[in-house]
């Protein structure tokens, strides 16, 4: 494309990439200056042109011109940046129809169900913390904070293979630095809103604004459907322009769950639907998967897909890959790997392990927490922990440099009666978990789902995925590498 598609009164001059990261190599290509919390892109102009910018996007006064390039003075660097993505990629997200997902929890499970559900209909994408994923093609996931560029591209990469929906997974930081601002969200779900990312945003009130932009943006066409059981649930949408339905289980709603049945491998519900009941079952577990499932399905029966084909498309839903994803080799104990990482996720999680174990057996929680982030939740885990659990593995998330100890201490503050061990090996932790393990009891794996890394001092480290490993122990360690028992005997 020709830098005039962009611009008004600039050289007639091809462009053929857009960058924002000075780092890497872009031929002929447009930087954008942008400004993040720790570098500034006006302080590495040198060396972005140096691999390839012939067009520098600025907002701050550049003492260095360099008589060979071109520089463009506006006011906001992130909205042009938007622009100039949204049209350098032919506006790919006008051509999908677009799910939005946020919340503090479930925003992984409500996208990936989204997927599931529409995939059985027409081709359907999904990008977020678990993948990338559209046909038979999946990515490593997305960071929390995506380059604008690379989410255009990838969405273009989607209309060019065929994608007809998108859920996508809306992350308060992505939402709060501008990096959406461009994608055109046909429909935005917001889950609930509890303590987490303050160490980003400062105070709830700031997260919730965060949050809130995402409705307040939406068109008058769109659809937003909000939880009415979380308090934050109504004032997120109180200025959208988008028509608003409301789901829930204690509250009245546009879709109201009247019962439930919560079973070890399945859920049963009635879900209340303009003065008509229907009678659903799903795989998923736990109570807050019936929220998740229910706004997902709000969300698509809106956008025009009939309650009796939602009814047969639930009943066999792909397993949400590390999301309350149960590990079943035949072992006789439940073990249960999920992301849980804030306060809530974690009880919520403890809470359905509480519905499912006998009393007479044990619940077995490993979990850690990120270092360097948001340290005041730590001993509130421990709290959590200490009234669900009887036996607690504190152990390494994502310690990005800091003493995995002290992070297991911190979390300790909050234990008071049960017993817990420190085993700072995270696989160790899963396998003494398997090893302490009786007939009856569960194990909870909370913190990593299926992610492939740990984020230590100097960046992410390969890791298998608490899912994977969890097989892995079951087999050596508890199967003696016989493998898992046929259920059949």
């Amino acid at each position: 494309m020709k830098l005039t598609d962009f611009f008004e009164n600039v050289p007639d001059i091809e462009i053929k990439s857009l960058m924002d990261d000075s780092r890497k190599k872009r031929p002929n290509s447009i930087f954008f200056c942008v400004k993040g919390l720790v570098n500034d892109g006006h302080e590495h102009i040198d060396e972005a042109i140096a691999n390839g910018a012939i067009v520098i996007v600025h907002s701050e006064p550049i003492e260095k011109i360099n008589p060979d390039i071109t520089y463009i003075k506006v006011k906001d660097v992130v909205h042009v940046f938007n622009q100039v993505a949204d049209s350098f990629y032919d506006y790919p997200s006008h051509h999908m129809t677009m799910y939005g997902v946020t919340g503090t929890n479930g925003k992984s499970s409500v996208a990936w169900i989204i997927r599931n559900i529409l995939n059985q209909i027409e081709p359907t994408a999904y990008v977020g913390t678990i993948s990338i994923e559209y046909n038979n093609v999946k990515l490593p996931p997305l960071v929390a904070s995506p380059n604008i560029d690379e989410v255009h591209g990838i969405l273009r990469d989607m209309v060019d293979a065929g994608i007809k929906n998108c859920a996508y997974e809306a992350s308060s930081i992505a939402i709060d630095q501008g990096r959406l601002d461009a994608i055109d969200f046909d429909v935005a779900i917001f889950t609930n809103l509890t303590h987490d990312h303050l160490d980003y945003h400062g105070t709830m009130t700031n997260y919730f604004n965060a949050k809130k932009k995402l409705f307040d943006q939406l068109k008058e066409e769109a659809i937003a459907i909000v939880n009415v059981d979380d308090p934050s649930g109504m004032k997120i949408v109180q200025d959208t322009q988008a028509k608003v339905f409301t789901y829930g289980i204690d509250y009245e709603a546009d879709y109201r769950v009247t019962d439930y049945h919560l079973l070890k491998d399945s859920t049963r519900f009635t879900l209340h639907i303009n003065d008509h009941d229907y009678r659903l079952e799903t795989n998923l577990i736990a109570r807050f998967n019936i929220y998740n499932l229910v706004a997902a399905i709000a969300a698509i029966h809106q956008k025009g897909v009939s309650m009796d084909d939602i009814a047969s498309y639930i009943q066999h839903l792909n397993q949400v890959e590390g999301r309350m994803e149960r590990i079943q080799d035949g072992q006789p104990f439940n073990l249960i790997v999920d992301f849980a990482h804030t306060a809530d996720g974690i009880e919520k999680v403890c809470q359905y392990a509480s519905s499912i174990t006998p009393k007479d057996c044990r619940i077995i929680a490993i979990t850690g927490s990120a270092g360097k982030r948001d340290t005041a939740k730590r001993p509130i885990f421990g709290e959590i922990l200490d009234h669900y659990c009887d036996m607690i593995i504190l152990t390494e998330d994502d310690s990005r440099g800091e003493s995995v100890r002290e992070i297991a201490e911190d979390i300790a503050k909050g234990i008071h009666h049960k017993n817990y061990v420190i085993i700072e090996d995270r696989y160790d932790a899963i396998r003494q978990s398997v090893e302490l393990c009786s007939e009856g009891d569960t194990i909870l794996v909370l913190g990593k789902g299926n992610e492939k890394f740990i984020a230590r001092e100097f960046g992410r480290e390969s890791y298998e995925g608490d899912d994977v490993i969890c097989h892995e122990v079951l087999k050596k360690y508890y199967f003696g590498d016989e493998g898992g028992l046929d259920e059949t005997e």
